[in-house]
This record gives C-alpha cells, sequence and structure tokens, in this order.
C-alpha cells in the first residue's frame, strides 16, 4: 500500500534523526476516604491486606511525610483540586450534604456553599491541556450553581455528592429524611442493589475506554473505607478474628484495595499502565466517629485521627506511581501536602497552571531524587478556631482536638509544641519550654 501524499510530506518535512514527541501522559488520582496512615501494607500494616496499593507503591514512590490539605472531607479535596490551602479556596469546613429528593437534575440545584466557581481545579487545567477529564465516586464540593462537577472542568460525573451513602441502596448516610443520593452527570440515576465501588470500576473501564485514543485525567474518588463499613462477605470472614472494630474496619479496606487493584488491571489489559501516572492519597486519618463503630483504623505511632491536627489527622499514605517516567519501588521522607499535586503533575505533564497563586509546589524533584529537599519552608492548616503550623521539625497547634487520641490535659488546650523529630507521636507539650518558637510560628500564621 502506498504512503499518503499528505502523510509522506509530513514524514519528510521532520529533519533527519527527529522523533515525533510522545504524548502526554494519563492521570488517575485516586483518593480515598478516612483512610488511616498505616492501614496498608507498605506502611507498615501486618494485620490486613493490600495487594493493590502495595502494587502502586512497588511501582512508584511512597512519601512518609505527606500530609493531606485538612483533617475533614470537604476542604482536603478543595485542597486537593485547587492547589490552594482549603480556607483560601473558599472551602475550609466541609461542604452540603446530599441534593434533595425533590431535585432530579442537578442543574436546578439553589444549594449555596462548596467549592466556589472562581476556583481553578485539576480538572480545568488537564481539561484546557486538552484532555478528557471525569470525576468518578465521592464529590462533597457542593452541588449548586457552579460548584457541581461538570461546571468545575470535568466531562463526565458519576457518583454521590453528599459526605457518604449507603454502597447498595445509594441513599444518605447521615440523618434523616431518606435522600437518595447517585447521579450521572446532573441527572439522578438509580441502581438499587449494584455495589457503589463496583460501579466505579465500571464506569471508570468503560471511560478509559472512549477516550483511550487522548489523554484522560480522572477523580478516582472511592467512598471507603468511610463508614458505613460495608466489606465483602470473603473480607468479613478473613478478619473475623480481628478485635472490634478492627476486623470491620479492616475488610472494608481490603473491599476497597479489591476495587483498586479491577482498576490496576483494566489498564494493564489496555497496556496503558506504563504511560499513566496514578496519584494515591488517602483524605485524611482514620474516623473514631459512632458511625464507624468508634474507630477502627490506625495511624500507627502517630497521635489523633480525622477532625484533629495532631499527626494522626492529617499524616496520610501517598504514593505516585509512573512506570515510565519516574522510579519505582522507592520512598521519600521530605515533608509533602496534598495541595502538592496539582502543581506536580502540571509539571510531569507539561500542562499550565493557572494564574492564581498556589500553595502547592512541584515534587517533581523530590520524586526523581532522594537528595532533593522539600519545597517547602512552612505548612499550614485551618478548621475554624483549630490551626497549625509547621516549620522543619516543630509543629504547633492552637485549640487542638484530640479525635480518638489521649484526652488532652488543660494546659494543652491553648496551644501545643511539638518537635516532630524527636517526638512524632506528639507526647509532650513543648510550648512552655519553647516560647520563641511558639511566638516564630504564631507569626507565620498571622501573616497569613
Amino acid at each position: 500500500m502506498r504512503t499518503p501524499f499528505l502523510a509522506l510530506l509530513l514524514i519528510t518535512a521532520l529533519p533527519l534523526g527527529a522523533q515525533q514527541p510522545k504524548p502526554r501522559p494519563n492521570v488517575i488520582v485516586i483518593l480515598t476516604d478516612d483512610q488511616g496512615y498505616e492501614d496498608a501494607g507498605c506502611y507498615g500494616a501486618k494485620d490486613l491486606k493490600t495487594p493493590a496499593i502495595d502494587r502502586i507503591a512497588a511501582a512508584g514512590v511512597k512519601f512518609t511525610q505527606f500530609y493531606a490539605a485538612s483533617c475533614v472531607c470537604s476542604p482536603s479535596r478543595a485542597g486537593l483540586m485547587t492547589g490552594r490551602y482549603p480556607w483560601k479556596a473558599g472551602l475550609e469546613q466541609n461542604g452540603p450534604g446530599s441534593p434533595s429528593e425533590a431535585v432530579n437534575d442537578l442543574s436546578t440545584s439553589k444549594e449555596k456553599g462548596g467549592l466556589p466557581a472562581a476556583q481553578v481545579t485539576m480538572a480545568e487545567v488537564f481539561h484546557d491541556a486538552g484532555y478528557a477529564t471525569a470525576h468518578i465516586g465521592k464529590w462533597h464540593l457542593g452541588h449548586g450553581d457552579g460548584t457541581k462537577p461538570l461546571d468545575q472542568g470535568f466531562d463526565y460525573s458519576f457518583g454521590h455528592m453528599g459526605g457518604c451513602i449507603d454502597n447498595w441502596s445509594h441513599f444518605f448516610y447521615w440523618a434523616g429524611p431518606n435522600r437518595h443520593d447517585l447521579w450521572e452527570g446532573n441527572r439522578r440515576v438509580r441502581m438499587p442493589g449494584r455495589f457503589f465501588p463496583d460501579l466505579m470500576v465500571e464506569k471508570t473501564a468503560a471511560f478509559i475506554e472512549q477516550h483511550r485514543e487522548r489523554p484522560f485525567f480522572i477523580y478516582f474518588a472511592i467512598n471507603l473505607p468511610h463508614y458505613p463499613y460495608q466489606g465483602d462477605p470473603a473480607a468479613l470472614e478473613e478478619y473475623a478474628s480481628l478485635p472490634y472494630p478492627r476486623n470491620l474496619y479492616a475488610a472494608t479496606v481490603s473491599t476497597m484495595d479489591a476495587r483498586i487493584g479491577k482498576l490496576l488491571d483494566h489498564l494493564d489489559r489496555l497496556g496503558v499502565r506504563d504511560d499513566t501516572i496514578i496519584v494515591f492519597q488517602s483524605d485524611h486519618g482514620a474516623s473514631s466517629e459512632e458511625r464507624a463503630h468508634g474507630g477502627g483504623g490506625s495511624a500507627g505511632p502517630y497521635r489523633g485521627g480525622k477532625f484533629s491536627f495532631f499527626e494522626g489527622g492529617i499524616r496520610v499514605p501517598a504514593v505516585i506511581s509512573w512506570p515510565a517516567g519516574l522510579p519505582s519501588g522507592e520512598s521519600r521522607d521530605a515533608m509533602a501536602h496534598g495541595c502538592d499535586w496539582l502543581p506536580t503533575l502540571a509539571d510531569l505533564c507539561g500542562v499550565k497552571l493557572p494564574e492564581a497563586p498556589l500553595d502547592g509546589r512541584s515534587l517533581a524533584p523530590v520524586i526523581r531524587s532522594a537528595d532533593a529537599p522539600t519545597p517547602h519552608a512552612h505548612l499550614e492548616w485551618k478548621v475554624g478556631e483549630q490551626w497549625c503550623v509547621r516549620q522543619g521539625p516543630w509543629k504547633l497547634i492552637h485549640r487542638p482536638k484530640p479525635a480518638g487520641g489521649p484526652p488532652l490535659l488543660a494546659e494543652d488546650k491553648e496551644w501545643f509544641l511539638a518537635n516532630i523529630a524527636d517526638d512524632p507521636a506528639e507526647s509532650k507539650n513543648r510550648a512552655a519550654d519553647h516560647p520563641e518558637i511558639v511566638a516564630k510560628l504564631r507569626k507565620l500564621r498571622e501573616e497569613q
């Protein structure tokens, strides 16, 4: 068969020895929900199995001092999506719950709150660069004017708008009245009896198949191991010997991991895994709420959990893997943050960042070299009256919440200063010993 004339012209127009530029890599951001720092095999868990998460780590770079953007769901997601501290992005607290049963088309929703439309999201950045973009899973960033996934740069959306659902009925798992919360695009869809994480994998696979001829960006925000703990029957049986509620939580983590494994298998079958960047992170620490049976998750040696700025609430498992472009099977101890993923992925993929100032920094140098220092002079967190600053080994929390950790002494309730290098468990408050460090860190926060 003869080469078409136009193709021949294009070939002969290239300089001798020149190569066609490589296409940009695909990107999948996997965000888990309420997963404790130690709750993966690659992070030290001995009593539960996570072969899929371990598989990502074995083919990538694992962070040991990675911090979520917040200790609660919505602001952590806002920081991830915008690369800005959540209070600067306009979402310091949790966003709205699920839509009313009277709403069947989200384009008619008048709910206030959520991530402001003016904020530029990761999805918008990749969409503008020519990527096909999909949100699949939990949203919890609003469903009123300008705040829905399809308003925020996603071509396709499937999932729930509020903070949590029953995985089989897809009704909001919180207070009454009962509200169904499952949406495809802006339309309510009813699929009773279908396990939501299975639907997530199914919709993700279909989106990849549909868009495999161009780069894709997928935000795979799985709603596990967040309550309700609904593990597979086989997983519940496997962990039956663990103490309650660890047994229920471990089964839910393994159930989640199995769905992540199915997603990885699909990428392998299509032959696109090597050219796909996968980011894996938990949104914050594990919950000790009543709906979570009082606990079950583990932060390992760290104090606190969800709702707390102690390490157990914000230090999370985080991995990046790109077999064709980044080191494999390595770890990094440099301090990093959930806001860093937007500039990091833009750097790795060669896409343009938004003009608004970012609090995140590219981790590309750190990922490529264990000798590279953290790009952060300091980090900050804030939810209401509780705020936190870390600079070097020193970390100051104002009005800390124990959140599953040991109760606070009276003198610890206003200012808590810890040296994370010497005391990673934050077992001793050093505020009285180092008033000059307290003053220095307070000034950093007050300057914002």
